[in-house]
């Protein structure tokens, strides 16, 4: 167990190494085609959408093309309100690792993201829960569900702050 441990706190690493550096092409390929992508709205002090497709949500993606395409917008400049990017930091911690049926994993981990434009700092941190699947000698992520913990977003929330 300490091993795959490791191995997934490794990739967690290195998924927010990349996200970081804005490695776009490398961090798009930790996800798997197929991969959702949601982060809930709270619909009141503890509850928040459970079905993004009957609720609302902050970010939701069906499968990896909307992350390519929130890339492609980036690159392009067809994001005024991405322009220009933030430099951001990432930080994981308290990863817990629990097998589910298929061959996937469900990884759970709390997560900062402190980040700077235009001369402000902020952050934004919260829960995250990945399903990965084994891929070679890594992983890919079959979903992402992100619980953002912040009372207040200051700035346009995008994929590359959490």
């Amino acid at each position: 167990m300490q091993q795959l441990q490791y191995s997934i706190e490794q990739f967690l690493y290195r998924k927010a190494e990349l996200c970081d550096a804005q490695r776009w092409d490398e961090y798009l390929d930790l996800f798997d085609a197929q991969s959702e992508f949601h982060v809930p709205q709270w619909d009141s002090e503890h509850v928040y959408t459970t079905d993004p497709k009957r609720g609302m949500s902050l970010i939701y993606y069906t499968n990896r093309s909307g992350l390519e395409d929130r890339v492609f917008r980036l690159r392009t400049g067809k994001s005024a309100a991405s322009t220009p990017l933030p430099r951001t930091m990432h930080q994981v911690s308290n990863v817990r690792i629990a097998e589910l049926e298929g061959g996937l994993l469900e990884v759970k981990a709390n997560w900062a993201t402190f980040y700077t434009r235009h001369g402000v700092a902020e952050h934004f941190f919260g829960r995250v829960t990945y399903h990965l699947r084994a891929e070679g000698e890594s992983w890919k992520i079959a979903r992402k569900h992100v619980l953002l913990l912040n009372d207040r977003i200051n700035a346009v929330l995008d994929f590359y702050h959490l």
